[in-house]
């Protein structure tokens, strides 16, 4: 049936070679076709990335400069960025949405804070792409793409203000904006490495913004330089330039910094060092910071998940959290409701998931919630006062690889939340001050000041941004001792100094002994696991995590190293990997009631 056309056209070819050629161009066009289309298909599999801005793109020019002899505007020649969440006379407010962007007309007016910066000589270049409706803190927007994290390109910038964070890390523009509500601004400033700042809630005018949660929305600033932060803060907060200068107190919260496995010695240690030689500083003081909100908060009892009321102090931060995002989907709903029912818009699964809890959310323990945030502030106020200065970490871990599966994120974002909820739910200012790297990641720390106090939290930057990176720059060049190791006889002896001061319940006495044995004898797993049992009564959860670590290194069939690494894994809320721990040792001791229970109960929090 074929054969006589084939043989028509190996006739036509063989009489004339031009055939071949049209031939060649034909198969080369239909495989750049197929294979131009493999790659929309893939590249629609994942998340795009993209440059921060949105199109179209616009430059705002400042107001007039006053004539000579008048001062010279305080941001003359700054440029800035901000959020499609921030009104623009003229243009079509997107809040991340191409359905709320198709759905609403364009602003009549331009919001009061960026009309603020342009009169003080700053100009706008455009707005930038944030998560859809401000929800969610990766910076991942599957309909305009994901910023492209100029640190790690292959993680996420951090939501939900991305583009502004990644404008600011690129060198694109000297200072950028966005709307911190759960972390917003913070989580983003960090994973980018530049310095970010949220300030006291209700301190920024929010006209011409679209609101999210009112009660956590608040106006955020990202800068590269603290003097343009403090230039920047000073105008938005409309603060007078000369305050009475008071000393400083450095509280580090040394249980916070038990959820994130930096080395102390690139955070606490840094900061510490960088107020030695600074006048106008007390000594800092150190403080288990849940165990403060537990005792001190009694709104969030009934917020404690049953399953862990035996465990420590961190799960009241986690509780805290939780109030945080059921007071965000409440306000979301009362806002923006109407709305969702009737454009039915198209989400990414994220801002979908948010959306759907909002909408499914009931009032009914509304007053709760802002019970909660009323007993929050009161507590800080009464910590802080007006001279104290709250250090934590701001994110406990690194970003995100791009793509990452919701499973897999549920434990970060739990972690992450924890933290950016203090300022959340108290209203406090907070500043995020990168501080390195740690395993090619940025790493930051965190300043909170009580609410209404921001100058004075601006002013402390300012004062200690540079011996706070000098400190850095030692810190990452520098390396730890080498430990010795001899004497067995004398290791166990101090091994069993150490069991008696555990059995007493002097736990730091016991970590003391178990440290000297450990520095005689260090190819012991019962030395590393016996300092992690008392790590664990001390709430020292990563140092008992790492011990652990070391001592199934030594002995594959440690079960109490198990156990124990769950312990401190699951009170770091790192579920899978504490799940993982109590399964081990159920390998090792089927019968094992407690990592039985253990492994279940966190199978139900995960699930």
């Amino acid at each position: 049936m074929w054969k006589q056309p084939l043989d028509v056209v190996k006739a036509n070819v063989s009489s004339n070679p031009r055939t071949w050629i049209v031939i060649g161009l034909s198969v080369a066009g239909i495989v750049i076709v197929a294979e131009t289309q493999r790659r929309r298909r893939r590249s629609r599999a994942q998340i795009m990335l993209r440059e921060p801005f949105l199109e179209p793109r616009f430059d705002l020019l400042p107001f007039p400069q006053p004539p000579p002899p008048a001062a010279r505007q305080p941001l003359a020649s700054l440029t800035f960025a901000i959020s499609d969440i921030f009104d623009v006379k003229g243009y079509v407010t997107g809040f991340g949405s191409p359905d709320w962007a198709g759905t609403h007309e364009a602003a009549t007016k331009t919001a009061l804070v960026v009309t603020a910066l342009l009169k003080n000589g700053a100009t706008c270049v455009g707005k930038t792409v944030m998560d859809e409706l401000n929800f969610g803190i990766t910076g991942e927007n599957v309909h305009y793409g994901t910023p492209v994290n100029p640190q790690l390109q292959s993680h996420i910038p951090g939501g939900s203000s991305s583009g502004s964070a990644v404008a600011v890390a690129a060198g694109l523009v000297d200072f950028a904006l966005g709307i911190d509500t759960t972390g917003c601004v913070r989580i983003p400033a960090s994973f980018c490495g530049v310095i970010g700042f949220r300030p006291s809630h209700g301190a920024v005018s929010m006209i011409g913004v679209s609101p999210n949660s009112q009660s956590l929305d608040t106006v955020g600033i990202f800068t590269r330089d603290p003097s343009i932060l403090h230039h920047v803060g000073h105008v938005l907060l409309q603060l007078k330039s000369v305050e009475t200068k008071r000393p400083r107190r450095l509280i580090f919260a040394d249980d916070l910094f038990q959820l994130s496995k930096v080395p102390t010695e690139k955070t606490v240690q840094v900061v510490t060092k960088a107020i030695e030689h600074l006048s106008g500083y007390q000594p800092p003081k150190h403080m288990n910071f849940s165990q403060y909100v537990a005792s001190n908060v009694p709104g969030l009892k009934g917020f404690r998940e049953e399953s862990v009321k035996h465990q420590n102090e961190i799960f009241t931060l986690k509780a805290l959290s939780s109030v945080m995002l059921l007071l965000q989907r409440c306000e979301f709903k009362t806002n923006h409701e109407e709305w969702v029912k009737s454009a039915k818009p198209r989400l990414g699964p994220d801002a979908s998931d948010h959306v759907r809890a909002a909408i499914d959310s009931t009032h009914e323990n509304m007053k709760t919630l802002y019970k909660v945030r009323t007993e929050m502030r009161a507590a800080l106020q009464s910590l802080l006062k007006d001279d104290g200065i709250l250090v934590i970490p701001t994110v406990a871990d690194p970003p995100l690889k791009l793509n990452t599966k919701k499973r897999q994120s549920s434990e970060f974002n739990d972690r992450t939340l924890a933290l950016s909820s203090i300022a959340s739910m108290s209203g406090c200012c907070q500043v995020t001050i990168p501080v390195g790297k740690h395993k090619e990641s940025p790493i930051s720390i965190s300043f909170i000041a009580f609410h209404s106090v921001d100058k004075f939290l601006l002013d402390t930057v300012l004062d200690m941004y540079s011996s706070i990176q000098e400190k850095v720059s030692i810190a990452s060049h520098s390396s730890p001792l080498p430990d010795t190791n001899d004497n067995l006889d004398v290791s166990e002896l101090l091994k069993e100094k150490g069991n008696a001061a555990f059995k007493g319940k002097q736990w730091n006495k016991a970590v003391k002994y178990y440290t000297e044995a450990i520095k005689l004898n260090m190819t012991s797993a019962t030395y590393y696991c016996n300092r992690a049992a008392a790590y664990l009564e001390l709430g020292c959860f990563q140092q008992a995590e790492e011990d652990c670590s070391k001592a199934i290194s030594l002995d594959k069939k440690n079960v109490k190293a198990y156990m124990r690494r769950g312990t401190a894994r699951e009170s770091l809320l790192c579920y899978k990997d504490a799940a993982q721990d109590f399964k081990h040792a159920l390998v090792l001791e089927p019968q094992n009631k407690v990592a039985n229970l253990a492994e279940k109960r966190l199978r139900e929090l995960m699930s």
